[in-house]
């Protein structure tokens, strides 16, 4: 059985060893890992749905910001250098005519020649700015994994996709809201800067203890929640389109890249 390092040598780790880690079995979110280098969401769909979802994205760049695409059948490629798509990531969702049917940490017994990967930037990868600016980060101070939540805010429909934006939820101290937005706002290719900040019931939240991904996450005194858009949205846009097959990462159970946190960062 694979032992989790501590959150401190994990985040010293290079991704090739945390995908190794992960390659052989260990499951725990990624927040805070390998600190420096950029972490992706997920999405695998069959190939004749595959377009449609590419429009999906480039509709809604915000939530779903396309790092690198895996042609139909091909495993790797030069965001996990000699690694694997079906077994580097902690953990894997699979979805078959919308409904999640299982979680798993290998794609393999699943994969077929059809499917087409999309790697999609995460929030996760400015984390680590945010902190070196002296930010606090709860759900990392708290050892847990980051709140996600459906909005009733809709994205662009594109062919046969469609469903609600997702968003991750920070608290933030409410004298360093103003330098979360400026910082994540030069990361546009990780979600960038948040969709809103304060009152969740605007955007459709009833109770921010009751996540619909992730887990709660207590919220310190004099903070504010901020939500960024998250990669999560093209999963609840599978179980609301209803595709035959589709696979996602597990909320929070990151692809961790090759790629520096600051190859995606703008002046």
């Amino acid at each position: 059985m694979v032992t989790a390092p501590p959150l401190e040598e994990a985040r010293d780790l290079h991704p090739r060893a945390a995908r190794s880690l992960f390659r052989q079995g260990l499951t725990v979110p990624t927040t805070g890992w390998c600190a420096g280098y950029a972490q992706a969401n997920l999405m695998i769909v069959p190939k004749d749905i595959a377009f449609d979802f590419l429009l999906f994205a480039q509709r809604n760049p915000k939530p779903c910001p396309i790092l690198g695409v895996l042609d139909a059948g091909e495993t790797s490629g030069p965001l996990l250098a000699g690694g694997d798509i079906r077994t580097d990531l902690p953990a894997y969702t699979v979805y078959e005519r919308g409904k999640l049917v299982d979680t798993v940490t290998d794609l393999t017994p699943y994969w077929r020649d059809d499917l087409v990967t999309f790697i999609l930037g995460c929030s996760f990868t400015f984390e680590a700015p945010l902190m070196e600016a002296g930010i606090r980060i709860p759900h990392i101070d708290q050892g847990t994994n980051v709140s996600m939540y459906r909005t009733s805010i809709r994205c662009e429909t594109a062919g046969r996709i469609s469903g609600p934006l997702v968003v991750s939820m920070r608290p933030i101290a409410a004298d360093r809201v103003s330098d979360a937005v400026r910082i994540t706002s030069r990361y546009p290719a990780v979600h960038g800067a948040p969709v809103h900040v304060g009152e969740p019931a605007m955007i459709g939240i009833t109770d921010l203890a009751r996540p619909d991904f992730g887990s709660p996450v207590n919220i310190p005194d004099g903070s504010i929640p901020v939500f960024w858009a998250c990669g999560v949205t093209p999963q609840a846009a599978v179980m609301e389109s209803a595709p035959d097959l589709a696979f996602g990462h597990g909320p929070g159970y990151m692809l961790i890249t090759d790629a520096k946190d600051s190859d995606y960062l703008i002046p």
